[in-house]
């Protein structure tokens, strides 16, 4: 992606598969013709709930302790086994917190936003308690699928043969995707920067098995907190990121770039937290906290920015027709 004439290449060649054709949408009373909403609409979705999330940041961190308890406390091998899904999903559900201080919209004071979100979540959970993330998912907001888009070979090629889908969603049980993640921490250590990040990486990841020693089951550090981001976390992030943006493409027009499925209770379980299913609505405005994502959203269908061919039934439809290219073909 080394210049434009090259990018557009590829945005051409790799993506738009599943991307539609929506009707032009020429604004309402209180959207603008881009989705964004207007005037005292846009300031009402902008207002940060601060109660309500000092209490899902209180009930999100207290999850991976619960999980930890009732493992214990049962110490039945089915419980064990349940253990280490409902951790991953607990892990998930604090990436999107994290996703969210990302956006500065966890909390409005930035010092408070940023400690919580960012320097505690964002560290203990296999991070490194720094801006990376929210440096390079501004770029992914500032133009989806454009030369700076961090995530856009996780998003091309779409619908791919269901073989591909099977080898991509094997590499992240069997841990290949974990480790591409982690490989990168060890590389250049001679950099000063970036052995500094290592070095924070790694003092989070002791603090999170120091807790586990004093507990006196040091081991339930592999077992349920490693063992659930390597094999089962990954595979959540990519079903998730792909029903987003999977087979869109690069479109000043939101609705091309991003995608909207219809929310469940289950999915919002299992899948999609924190009203980040939404994510047309996000996308439309980024500064727009995850409380009022459900309000921003109805906004656009009642006025006709998102209209009824635009929505997916389900998640499992999403997946299907993701996979559904010929297996002849080569993806």
């Amino acid at each position: 992606m080394a210049d434009n004439g090259d990018h557009d290449r590829l945005v051409s060649t790799m993506t738009g598969g599943m991307a539609p054709d929506p009707a032009p949408f020429n604004g309402s009373d209180r959207l603008h013709a881009d989705g964004r909403p207007k005037g005292d609409f846009r300031d009402q979705l902008r207002n940060v709930p601060v109660a309500r999330n000092i209490v899902t940041v209180a009930t999100t961190a207290a999850l991976p302790v619960l999980v930890v308890w009732a493992a214990v406390t049962l110490s039945h091998p089915v419980a064990w086994l349940l253990a280490v899904p409902a951790m991953a999903l607990a892990q998930n559900r604090l990436f999107i917190l994290h996703h969210e201080a990302a956006h500065r919209v966890l909390f409005p004071n930035r010092r408070l936003n940023d400690l919580v979100g960012i320097t505690l979540i964002g560290w203990l959970t296999f991070g490194t308690g720094s801006h990376g993330y929210r440096l390079g998912h501004v770029q992914h907001h500032r133009d989806e699928f454009g030369p700076r888009e961090p995530d856009f070979l996780l998003y091309s090629l779409y619908p791919i043969t269901r073989a591909s889908m099977r080898r991509k969603l094997v590499r992240d049980v069997a841990g290949v995707s974990a480790f591409r993640i982690v490989r990168p921490r060890f590389q250049r250590l001679a950099e000063p920067r970036h052995r500094r990040m290592t070095l924070m990486f790694l003092a989070g990841q002791v603090l999170i098995a120091t807790v586990f020693w004093a507990s006196g089951r040091p081991w339930l550090y592999l077992f349920l907190w490693v063992v659930p981001w390597v094999f089962v976390y990954q595979v959540l992030n990519r079903l998730r990121a792909i029903a987003e943006h999977g087979g869109m493409t690069r479109s000043t027009d939101r609705r091309r770039a991003s995608r909207h499925v219809r929310q469940t209770p289950l999915a919002q379980a299992l899948l999609v937290p924190c009203n980040v299913g939404y994510h047309v609505a996000h996308h439309v405005d980024p500064t727009v906290p995850m409380r009022h994502l459900p309000r921003l959203h109805r906004a656009l269908v009642e006025d006709g920015y998102i209209t009824e061919d635009l929505a997916w039934p389900s998640y499992r439809e999403v997946w299907r027709a993701q996979r559904s290219r010929p297996a002849g073909a080569t993806a």
